[in-house]
């Protein structure tokens, strides 16, 4: 699919897209394979993240990260660790972003995604990256933020010519699916 998430109808001026900062603990990434993101395609790399942040967990709720998603980039800050935003920032394109969920069985509170990165040799991988947020209702926030990040980036290409006008809705409503609701 070219972008997992489902499309659903709401006025384009919906498409402002921006999420104020939130604060959550980034578990890290890990290699992914296959080119088929479907529903539970994150729950072996989101278990495998878990195990690693769960051993070596101190507090309740870590925060070491800010993550925004913006209209066209999701930006995750780090913190350091009194808690102050540090000059390490991660970008990430949302048009290289083949997946996100939150909806994961390890736990309600984890938002996922697998992103393309393009490495030097311009070969890429497929990682999947996981926050852990406060709330089950703050990993959905940030699936429903990243699904009108997903419009805006989808009818940008569009207009730029850059995605062709050869499918119907219908098809690519199919392609954007997920299961997040």
């Amino acid at each position: 699919p070219l972008f997992g998430i489902i499309l659903t109808k709401c006025p384009l001026s919906v498409l402002t897209v921006s999420t104020d900062p939130l604060l959550v603990t980034y578990l890290g990434k890990v290699s992914t394979t296959g080119m088929q993101f479907l529903s539970g395609c994150t729950e072996k790399p989101v278990i495998e993240l878990w195990k690693k942040h769960t051993l070596a967990r101190e507090d309740v709720f870590p925060a070491n990260a800010l993550l925004e998603i913006r209209p066209f980039q999701v930006w995750l800050h780090h913190l350091d660790h009194k808690g102050e935003a540090t000059v390490h920032m991660d970008t990430f394109q949302v048009a290289r972003i083949a997946y996100c969920t939150a909806d994961h069985n390890v736990s309600p509170n984890i938002f996922a995604w697998v992103y393309r990165e393009i490495n030097d040799d311009l070969s890429y991988q497929m990682d999947c990256h996981a926050v852990e947020c406060e709330s089950k209702l703050e990993a959905k926030k940030l699936a429903h933020a990243m699904m009108e990040a997903f419009r805006k980036t989808f009818h940008s290409m569009k207009s730029d010519g850059r995605i062709h006008s050869n499918s119907s809705s219908e098809e690519v409503s199919q392609e954007l699916e997920s299961d997040d609701g």
